[in-house]
């Protein structure tokens, strides 16, 4: 089973890292599935050996109204039916912080477009913080961008 619930993955991480395996970590909405989402968890497995995704729960999904499109769950199997996504679950907090801190990854991903460390939310330096003190490394895909807000706004 890849989509788990957190504290069952939690466990299935320390159990796997144990084994020698380098645990890749990826969160976001991944609202609208698109090939950046795709080249990007592609990228982040590139860069050990389990990837594991977690997704923002509907009830924190702050892109707007009508968001998000499609429900935690659909969103999870959407993710979980890639080949380079290792275990899925959805997030219990409103950021990624607790969970980096439940799960403790070796390497957090993000795309290129938060390599500055800034985001108009301020998500992304709290979750370097996290990095920092968990001991992990934070790294950057280079892979092609777009942004599901956009397409949404734009073409539908």
């Amino acid at each position: 089973m890849k989509i788990l619930p957190l504290e069952r993955l939690a466990e299935r991480i320390r159990s796997l890292q144990t084994e020698g395996k380098k645990i890749v970590h990826c969160h976001g909405c991944f609202d609208l599935m698109h090939p950046g989402h795709i080249k990007y968890f592609q990228a982040a497995k590139a860069m050990g050996d389990i990837l594991v995704v977690t997704v923002t729960p509907d009830a924190y999904v702050d892109k707007g109204p009508g968001r998000p499109v499609f429900n935690e769950q659909l969103r999870c199997e959407s993710i979980a039916a890639l080949e380079c996504v290792d275990f899925v679950s959805i997030n219990e907090w409103p950021t990624a912080e607790e969970t980096l801190r439940l799960l403790r990854p070796d390497i957090y991903v993000k795309g290129q477009e938060f390599e500055n460390l800034e985001d108009k939310t301020g998500k992304i330096q709290k979750e370097y913080a996290v990095i920092r003190e968990i001991g992990a490394e934070i790294r950057f895909t280079h892979e092609i961008v777009f942004s599901s807000t956009e397409l949404l706004k734009r073409y539908f």
